[in-house]
């Protein structure tokens, strides 16, 4: 099983028209972790800190991972 750190992936984006890089995050609310965020290396994108529209960023794009990372959060909380 892979550890919960994100892997960046390859989107194309037609907001910038070339290829960018996605990862996976989780906001952080006083402490305690909340909802998944697709971060952009763009940081000059207009869309830059929206998941909605009109962004093409979507949480349900990296749905694979968030799976992922709730088997790795489960697996440690049965002493895995």
């Amino acid at each position: 099983m892979r550890s919960g750190r994100s892997r960046s992936r390859e989107f194309w984006c037609p907001v910038v028209s070339e290829p960018v890089l996605l990862r996976l995050t989780r906001l952080t609310r006083l402490m305690q972790p909340g909802d998944y965020f697709v971060q952009c290396n763009q940081a000059d994108c207009q869309y830059v800190e929206a998941n909605a529209p009109p962004s093409p960023l979507r949480v349900d794009m990296l749905a694979e991972e968030i799976r992922s990372a709730a088997a790795v959060r489960e697996a440690r909380r049965e002493g895995y």
